[in-house]
């Protein structure tokens, strides 16, 4: 089986598949300093709860925007699964597909991923939109090639922001309102309009000018975890694809084997 590692800002997100498909999946606090013995006690035992031990994993892929989590899950391939793992991005997992900005090299591997499941689900041409630690933005034209996009402060960031910049105003959970209401009567609720209302504002007028400058139509695919959050409250997604980075690392795994 392959073990896809998608090591983002928040959190490593480690997915066992199968003939394509996922199997099982967990994760953790990303953090730099976890040692590959840290993460191979945690996933063994993790493992052993689905009826498996490390000799199930036979290939790893890695994508990281964290580059100093890279060493460390490069040595937990090697160590304790006995295969090097291939990092996306990197070799014979090159992205193989256009990226046609200023600064290709800059482009986030998450990002890369989520345009090659993207395309190779949805023909046409793309809008992703990724709700992690920030709220990204990316349009993939009907060819796969990607032409750019948006960066945007994510959900949790923007609390967090206000949080501590407004000694008075409490911490509270971000979650889908009971209503349509958007005049708030106390503090909390207040805030929760703010919040909630305010990005999906943010999202639906992002998706409408980025849909007029592409011109044609374009399918708006959300992932990433908070994308269902926003699910029933806005018509502005198409479909909503939570595994689509860890696709988008299964699909270049397969891809590499043909190099």
């Amino acid at each position: 089986m392959l073990l896809a590692i998608d090591a983002g800002n928040t959190n490593v997100v480690f997915a066992l598949l199968e003939g394509g498909e996922v199997r099982a999946r967990w994760r953790i606090a990303t953090d730099p300093r976890r040692t590959a013995d840290e993460y191979a006690v945690w996933l063994s035992q993790l493992l052993n709860l689905e009826g498996l031990d490390r000799s199930a994993v036979s290939a790893v892929i890695i994508g990281t925007v964290v580059p100093r989590a890279l060493h460390n899950l490069e040595v937990l391939s090697s160590k304790y699964f006995g295969t090097q793992a291939l990092v996306a991005g990197r070799g014979k997992a090159a992205w193989g597909f256009q990226l046609d900005v200023e600064e290709p090299d800059n482009l986030g591997a998450d990002r890369a991923l989520n345009c090659i499941a993207g395309h190779a689900r949805h023909p046409g041409d793309l809008l992703i939109i990724d709700f992690g630690t920030a709220t990204t933005f990316d349009v993939v034209d009907f060819n796969g090639a990607y032409k750019g996009g948006i960066i945007a402060p994510g959900i949790n960031l923007s609390l967090d922001a206000l949080v501590t910049a407004a000694a008075k105003l409490p911490r509270i959970a971000i979650e889908a309102p009971a209503d349509m209401n958007v005049i708030g009567r106390n503090t909390v609720d207040q805030m929760h309009i703010g919040i909630y209302w305010g990005y999906v504002a943010m999202i639906e007028g992002l998706t409408a000018r980025l849909k007029a400058q592409v011109g044609r139509p374009v399918k708006v695919i959300a992932t990433g975890g908070l994308a269902v959050l926003f699910e029933k409250q806005t018509m502005a997604f198409d479909a909503i694809e939570p595994d689509l980075t860890i696709q988008g690392l299964a699909m270049l795994w397969e891809q590499a084997q043909a190099v």
